[in-house]
């Protein structure tokens, strides 16, 4: 029989709507050492702190032993799980915005590590409480059913084809990958019109566009710091001005400890201005992210493309 705890974690991803993937155990209790939840412990008590790929399995192995008592082999879970751990739960909940990686190494590093965000934490922290039902309201209102999401993600298929200055290439067809290609399609012809495409990276291959040379020659030096990435590098030679544009979708909005880290790794010319947007799908997702972003970027919704929001 599952343990209570393992059963009631199991009863709040149900509420959220999370595919039935997401639910299975070793996801659950992923979660429940996540927040550092054990059978004696209160939902109050859920931690927001950071964990490795490693700390979670030894708390898993300590606290909810041979699997929750699943596993006869008593055997519990191994360090060769990891990659299991990483792929199949980890990067979903992290899709989902149920938690966020530190973003100090590749997300495949042994040294990533991850914790709940804090509206992940909040809801958690109301569980069994008179709070639950209007957390849970509030938590549905802010972040769109991931059940449907995955669903769609598993039916569609692949090659998205973009064309911008003159060159045609390839994404892998997904949301994240819909918003980028807007945001050369609709974007760039409003606001950079002409721009020179830098860089633009796809999930599968974060290579697809990489102009290093012409970056280097303009003081862009970003690829030691992959996690700091953004999603699209424009030069706009009109304006003089290099934009990095993140296409939101479930991680990865310009906050000012983002900013300050890019501006760090830029040595360009004074006379060309350093031009920061977080561009998003729809408004709802933007409102729940606005708190986040940094004062003097941009925000960009596809829904309304003529539209700039300067955050002033």
């Amino acid at each position: 029989m599952p343990s209570e705890k393992v059963k009631e974690m199991q009863s709040i991803l149900i509420d959220i709507e999370m595919p039935q993937k997401l639910t299975n155990l070793r996801s659950v209790l992923t979660l429940l050492a996540m927040a550092k939840l054990t059978n004696d412990k209160n939902w109050k008590q859920t931690s927001e702190d950071y964990s490795r790929i490693h700390d979670l399995i030894a708390f898993i192995n300590e606290h909810y032993p041979d699997k929750d008592g699943t596993d006869s082999k008593r055997g519990g879970y191994s360090e060769n799980s990891r990659e299991s751990f990483r792929k199949e739960s980890i990067a979903l909940f992290r899709d989902a915005e149920i938690i966020e990686d530190s973003n100090e190494a590749s997300t495949n590093s042994g040294n990533t590590s991850y914790r709940l965000r804090s509206e992940t934490a909040r809801l958690f922290k109301s569980f069994g409480s008179d709070r639950w039902e209007d957390e849970l309201s509030r938590y549905k209102r802010y972040h769109e059913a991931y059940k449907d999401k995955y669903n769609q993600l598993r039916k569609i298929d692949k090659g998205l084809s973009v064309q911008y200055g003159g060159k045609e290439f390839t994404l892998k067809r997904s949301s994240h990958n819909k918003l980028q290609k807007m945001i050369l399609d609709e974007f760039a012809t409003r606001f950079a019109s002409g721009a020179e495409l830098l860089y633009i990276g796809d999930a599968a291959d974060r290579d697809t566009v990489k102009n290093i040379d012409r970056m280097e020659e303009l003081g862009i030096h970003v690829f030691n710091k992959s996690a700091l990435l953004p999603d699209i590098i424009l030069f706009d030679n009109a304006k003089n001005r290099i934009l990095f544009i993140e296409a939101y979708d479930s991680t990865g909005e310009m906050t000012f400890m983002r900013v300050a880290k890019l501006k760090e790794l830029c040595s360009v010319p004074e006379n060309i201005e350093l031009y920061f947007v977080t561009a998003f799908l729809t408004k709802k997702k933007m409102i729940s992210k606005l708190l986040n972003i940094a004062w003097e970027t941009h925000v960009w919704v596809a829904e309304e493309p003529d539209h700039m929001i300067h955050l002033d």
